[in-house]
């Protein structure tokens, strides 16, 4: 079949569904970026999900090979805008042994390596999503606020649609970051931070925009994102032998792939009776860590105080709904990690030939801190690698010791250094 028709007539999305009260549905579009418009208030704004037609999703729908080119599962995405895609997903499972020793459990660990992307991150597979949104509604352009891994996605992927995209930075952003957006073509507005969600809202309500990002307080984001975060948990069970993970630690800020990850389990359960599920482990930075905090306290959202951290693509002052529900369904748990105890796992990476940006690498730090309080899992467990170690420039680099150029002098700085007896 060729594939521009593939992508766009496969999907079988029929509407978008209120996680606020899921009786309550509507039309698949417009997507409702703003939260559902019947039980969101001022305070607390609810997401929608996607519904489906189940009942006609293949047979042998979940046994397709994870390839790059997450269009292949079109059938439980959103509609794909034809074109669109660059062979995002399809994502290395990397088997882990030593880091299973390092961390302290017996049970195997295998890495998915994210940051195998087109733009170097996870958020391809949301991307593809939302600007296919927006493609097919007929908006004028994309807007995202982001100082990181999103924005470098959306702009990538506008430019592929042809379409301006809008990016609201946070001043004093990477000026790698800059480069990376301006070879895009987007436009690029620094800002103070509250003020980008702010500004972002005035440019969909005015110019008609479709953001990528969220534009509520409590954090709704754009329905179709998440759907593009399923094909994750897809290619895991055919990466591991047609078994589901026991566990999958995933890097959490608002939680839009932590939950993404989960719908794709629930879909394979749903369909083929495939589990049992995960549990779902947040990852957070402990300056931050509100999915954390909206759990113990019985919540839905709650507000903390953010403090400086090296993890700065993670660290958010308010949760969303989404995790909540993630963690609650699947009996997982948020755990808070340190910066300390993410450069010891970001570390532990590297010695596993994986370059892991520093917010990347809480998944795995997050697996030890879960061994040292005696968590079991009866089964692998997945560790989600977001993105590459390239996209850290602002952390400095480790100082580097004179040498002589003489052989005694190298001779020495290995031995001195480094332990090598050469």
């Amino acid at each position: 079949m060729n594939t521009l028709t593939y992508e766009s007539t496969q999907s079988l999305a029929r509407g978008q569904r209120s996680l606020g009260d899921p009786s309550l549905s509507y039309p698949l579009f417009p997507p409702l970026v703003e939260g559902c418009p019947v039980t969101s208030t001022a305070d607390l704004q609810y997401p929608l999900v996607i519904d489906y037609d189940y009942s006609n999703v293949p047979a042998g729908f979940f046994k397709r090979s994870p390839f790059a080119g997450i269009w292949r599962w079109g059938e439980l995405l959103p509609p794909l805008a034809p074109g669109l895609s660059m062979g995002e997903g399809g994502t290395p499972l990397v088997a882990a042994p030593r880091l299973a020793g390092w961390a302290g459990t017996g049970v195997e660990v295998y890495i998915k390596d994210e940051s195998r992307n087109p733009t170097g991150s996870h958020k391809d597979r949301l991307n593809l999503c939302t600007v296919s949104s927006a493609v097919l509604s007929g908006a004028p352009g994309i807007t995202v606020a982001s100082s990181g891994n999103h924005g470098a996605a959306a702009a990538a992927y506008a430019a592929r649609a042809g379409l301006p995209c809008v990016l609201f930075i946070t001043e004093g952003t990477e000026p790698h970051l800059i480069r990376m957006v301006s070879a895009y073509g987007a436009a690029i507005v620094p800002l103070p931070r509250p003020l980008r969600r702010v500004l972002m809202r005035e440019l969909v309500h005015r110019a008609g925009y479709m953001p990528a990002s969220s534009i509520t307080a409590t954090h709704t984001g754009h329905p179709f994102g998440p759907e593009g975060y399923k094909t994750i948990a897809y290619e895991l069970y055919q990466q591991l032998g047609g078994r589901v993970p026991a566990a999958v630690f995933v890097p959490t800020a608002y939680a839009e792939l932590l939950y993404g990850v989960w719908l794709g389990f629930k879909d394979m359960q749903r369909v083929a009776g495939i589990g049992p599920l995960p549990q779902m482990i947040a990852c957070e930075p402990a300056a931050g860590a509100p999915l954390r905090a909206a759990l113990s306290a019985g919540r839905p959202v709650v507000k903390v105080d953010e403090a400086p951290t090296a993890a700065y693509s993670i660290v958010v002052g308010s949760n969303s709904y989404r995790g909540v529900l993630a963690v609650r369904e699947s009996e997982g748990e948020a755990l808070a990690l340190t910066d300390e105890e993410i450069t010891t796992a970001q570390m532990a990476l590297g010695r596993e030939g994986l370059w892991a940006e520093f917010s990347s690498a809480a998944s795995l730090a997050g697996l030890r801190q879960a061994a040292a309080r005696r968590m079991r899992f009866d089964g692998p467990v997945v560790c989600l690698m977001t993105s590459t170690g390239f996209k850290d420039q602002g952390i400095p680099a480790p100082e580097l010791p004179p040498v002589a150029p003489t052989w005694e002098a190298v001779q020495g700085i290995l031995q001195q250094v480094y332990g090598l007896t050469v």
